[in-house]
């Protein structure tokens, strides 16, 4: 499909205008048929007042990944049968309603993402076997009355992501042994954000070189997502860190904005804006907001929960941290600057290091030392 956004008109946008209606987020268009099919003000900010909901970009424009959630919002458990298609995958709140029925019954979907994919076919062909049904990895009519009809083993406590939890404190607080990818944005031809000499893409790689330096001498095994001449597509990324069978995805970016005074660093992890979010990405991301507002003094923006395919599509707890915006002067300053980025990458391996101590033996935010965890290390190594 086509980018769509304010100015823009025709029957796809006479779409997306019925959806937000549906959805109760715009008012059915009264006028003449050339208003119903207009892109205009209201409809732009029915968009954003979706996007913000389901934890999207909140841009006002149609993208795919708009598109693919508005169209995902019309579907409800039992409205079509589903089943997992490698070739054209499904996507929707229906699928989603299931893998939250599923979960709660006891078995593991996966990460509720609202695509149906190789573990949710599983999870439901073993439901179907346990409970006499025909296994044929299908949602239909039987299936869905049968999931409605049982009582839920577990509600509450978002027991997929306790299992996240769950694998985080039995491996315990050693770094060493932890695989972690690395993922610098951008890349290659894509320079990201450019200002004044700076890019993007440069900033990233090397921070995540000096951040695997700083892994590697802990004893963990860190991994970077791409080289400097390549920009891997988010879902490629995903796949990476999927293929590796990594316990950590973090991602680093620098932003951008209009205003010359947006200033700070935000961190991100995966959450759909309704109560389901990632424990560990959570956890994660708020240690990393809160290591790298006391040690660089970059205002704290804070960590908040998104649907984007780099957090989405991870089947491990993932991290998208923003470093500073490169249109702000003084951010730009201090990004500039090696000391700075050494900085950085010492707090992200610290936020680490306060996830697997799970509040055990801990220090103060901003007090930990590289030298602290390389001591941590070869004391619990003796």
């Amino acid at each position: 499909m086509r980018v769509l956004r304010r100015g823009d008109a025709g029957p796809d946008v006479a779409e997306i205008r019925s959806m937000l209606a549906a959805l109760d987020l715009l008012p059915p268009a009264n006028g003449s048929p050339q208003e119903h099919g207009a892109f205009d003000m209201a409809v732009e900010q029915a968009v954003r007042a979706f996007q913000q909901r389901r934890g999207l970009i909140t841009d006002g424009i149609v993208g795919p990944a708009t598109y693919r959630a508005l169209r995902g919002s019309s579907y409800h458990l039992g409205s079509r049968p589903l089943a997992y298609l490698i070739s054209a995958p499904v996507h929707g709140d229906d699928v989603f309603a299931l893998q939250e029925r599923l979960t709660e019954l006891g078995f593991d979907a996966g990460r509720p993402d609202g695509v149906f994919g190789p573990q949710t076919e599983q999870a439901l062909r073993t439901f179907q076997r346990d409970y006499g049904l025909v296994v044929d990895g299908i949602c239909g009519g039987g299936t869905v009355r049968a999931l409605r009809q049982l009582s839920p083993r577990a509600r509450g406590g978002r027991p997929v992501f306790l299992r996240e939890q769950e694998q985080v404190r039995r491996s315990g607080p050693r770094l060493r042994g932890k695989r972690i990818v690395i993922d610098p944005g951008h890349g290659g031809q894509d320079g990201g954000v450019e200002v004044g000499g700076l890019r993007e893409a440069d900033i990233a790689w090397d921070l995540a070189r000096r951040l695997e330096g700083r892994m590697k001498a802990t004893g963990m095994e860190a991994l970077i997502s791409r080289g400097p001449d390549h920009s891997p597509a988010e879902a490629d990324r995903a796949a990476f860190a999927n293929d590796a069978g990594a316990d950590l995805f973090l991602s680093l970016h620098s932003d951008q904005n209009q205003s010359p005074y947006a200033q700070g660093v935000a961190s991100f992890h995966y959450g759909t804006g309704n109560g389901t979010s990632s424990t560990v990405g959570e956890l994660l991301a708020g240690f990393i907001q809160r290591e790298l507002a006391a040690r660089t003094g970059l205002l704290d923006c804070r960590a908040h929960p998104k649907t984007w395919e780099i957090l989405r599509l991870t089947r491990c707890p993932a991290v998208r941290v923003e470093i500073g915006y490169l249109t702000n002067p003084d951010d730009r300053r201090r990004l500039s600057d090696p000391a700075f980025r050494d900085v950085v990458a010492e707090g992200i391996l610290i936020a680490v290091k306060r996830l697997y101590l799970l509040g055990e033996g801990d220090q103060p935010t901003g007090t930990f030392t590289f030298a602290d965890v390389l001591a941590y290390e070869l004391a619990k190594a003796d």
